[in-house]
């Protein structure tokens, strides 16, 4: 029990005690002794503790202190009555703050800054940057003009603080137009307004309007951050690459992010031999540089080469290591990518991430080796990792794939959320294994559920019509694909309908079915048409 740790020789009514408490707070069960506490002693009503105690809490790692910490800011405001009562916004802003730096919903920082603004506590300009941040983090862009509607009312509003978070709001929410119209009436501007607005047009893919902002920027205020991110744009494009070159030459001076920039770009180019050179000629690299080079030339299929690198490579870390273990899957080397994970699980200094474990998951599932993909299961429970995302994605292929299609179930059915990413391997995965009935269930209750599925989903779907002989199931699919879901179909599924119709003998169908397709058949699809006209002529 919490209480037992109060000092006895203090009366029950100190206020002593209860601070002593503080520092042992950590669960809600705490929580609940402390407010008990403060209710059976009346020091619920003294403001000196409980703002003590909001100081204590907010800045706490554990959850149900900032809640409690928000609950008695509050409170605390509700028990003063004197209307003219002048509340300082420290306290509000540092519960603000906790919330947004916690793993909280956004709109509870919102709602204290609401709390604030509609019972006249006053806001300050800490206040706002502080709901202007959060609301450019959460997309809030609605929330964001409101509060830039504010401000303009305000006379700290045109400050060049609260001004560069306006800009980094409307950018972050894809409005690089509202974001211009704020930088050009700002009657000053620093590096921070010009980099904000010229990161929005990168982002938005808006490089020569990018290029003359940062053209026009007074020499003063251009820094590695400008530079930066008008080579990482333009290393987006190898049409566009000659200029991040230009730029990089004549540059004042570099930082490790401007050589992987550029590395970066070469490499997505595939031009590794000048991103070799530009490699050999950097004064200092770090894990970043080395992944990218070995990931450069396993994509180009030159392994030897990748795992020269990786050889070399010092202080190796689990980036590296995956950046070496994608270049074997990726390879079809999936041997190498097994024996490689178990090699890394011999480097004491490294830990698997949720990468590392879905690549060797699909190695595995390549292999078809399933005792392999139990033991990684296995170590993945004992480590506590939790299985959710990409990784139960790779763990339900893997059970497919491997023949141990209940196990992909079990994987499945787990998942206390569940995106279309699960859904489509395991449509996939009763696919394979011909279990089309089940396959179009799991549709028809993914379809109940509001989850809108998207082209892979279907991919999966018909194959898994065409594996059980579902013909009508897969004429409708392909019907609700197009008509309902709005959702163009590909070669891959027009390909999957001549499958089905082929498979079920329907070739006269399958026939008048390709020669309407809207889309230039390939090979397979020729292939599927050659023995159609053969077929029919026997």
């Amino acid at each position: 029990m919490l209480l037992l740790s109060t000092n006895p020789i203090q009366p029950w009514n100190s206020a002593v005690p209860t601070l002593s408490l503080l520092h042992h707070c950590k669960t809600f069960n705490d929580i609940k002794q402390i407010h008990a506490r403060l209710i059976t002693t009346g020091f619920i009503k003294n403001p000196n503790l409980t703002q003590k105690i909001i100081l204590s809490f907010s800045s706490s790692p554990y959850s149900p202190l900032i809640h409690f910490a928000r609950f008695l800011l509050l409170s605390q405001h509700n028990l003063i009555l004197n209307p003219e009562t002048r509340f300082d916004p420290f306290l509000f802003n540092l519960v603000i703050k906790s919330v947004f730096a916690g793993n909280f919903e956004p709109k509870e920082g919102l709602f204290i800054f609401s709390f604030m603004l509609e019972n006249g506590v006053y806001v300050d300009k800490y206040s706002f940057s502080l709901v202007l941040k959060a609301c450019s983090r959460s997309g809030f862009l609605k929330e964001g003009m409101q509060i830039h509607g504010l401000l303009k009312k305000l006379d700290f509003g045109s400050e060049l603080y609260l001004q560069n978070c306006l800009i980094s709001l409307y950018v972050k929410c894809g409005c690089v137009e509202f974001a211009r119209q704020v930088f050009d009436r700002m009657p000053k501007r620093d590096s921070v307004s010009f980099n904000a607005m010229i990161d929005g047009y990168v982002k938005a893919g808006f490089l020569s309007l990018a290029r003359e902002l940062f053209d026009c920027m007074p020499i003063k205020e251009k820094n590695l951050i400008s530079w930066n991110s008008m080579i990482g744009g333009y290393t987006q494009s190898e049409d566009e690459l000659d200029k991040a070159w230009e730029l990089f030459e004549v540059m004042p001076k570099r930082d490790m992010v401007t050589w992987n920039l550029m590395i970066h770009g070469l490499v997505k180019c595939k031009q590794m031999e000048v991103a070799h050179d530009l490699f050999n000629r950097m004064p200092k690299r770090d894990v970043i540089t080395w992944a990218t080079m070995i990931d450069g030339y396993a994509k180009i299929g030159t392994l030897d080469i990748a795992r020269n690198l990786f050889d070399q490579a010092p202080g190796k870390d689990i980036v590296v290591c995956n950046a070496m273990m994608a270049g074997y899957v990726q390879n079809g080397n999936f041997l190498e990518a097994l024996k490689f994970f178990h090699d890394v699980l011999q480097m004491n200094y490294l830990f698997p991430d949720r990468i590392t474990l879905s690549l060797v998951l699909s190695a595995i599932a390549q292999l078809g080796q399933v005792d392999e993909g139990i033991a990684v299961h296995s170590y993945i429970q004992a480590i506590g990792i939790t299985i959710d995302g990409s990784l139960a994605v790779a763990l339900i292929d893997m059970y497919s794939k491997c023949g141990s299609i209940d196990s992909a179930i079990q994987v499945f059915e787990s998942l206390e959320w569940k995106d279309v990413d699960h859904w489509n391997a395991m449509i996939g995965g009763l696919a394979v294994h011909g279990l089309g009935e089940l396959a179009f269930e799991l549709f028809m209750e993914m379809h109940k559920l509001l989850l809108k599925p998207d082209d892979i989903t279907f991919i999966g779907l018909l194959n898994a019509c065409g594996h059980a002989g579902l013909v009508k199931e897969g004429k409708m699919c392909f019907e609700l694909m197009r008509r309902v879901h709005q959702l163009e179909p590909k070669l891959q599924h027009y390909g999957c309908m001549v499958d089905i119709l082929s498979r079920a003998g329907y070739l006269k169908e399958a026939k008048i079915f390709i020669d309407e397709m809207p889309i230039e058949p390939n090979d397979i699809i020729w292939r599927h048409c050659l023995v159609l006209v053969l077929s029919m002529e026997i």
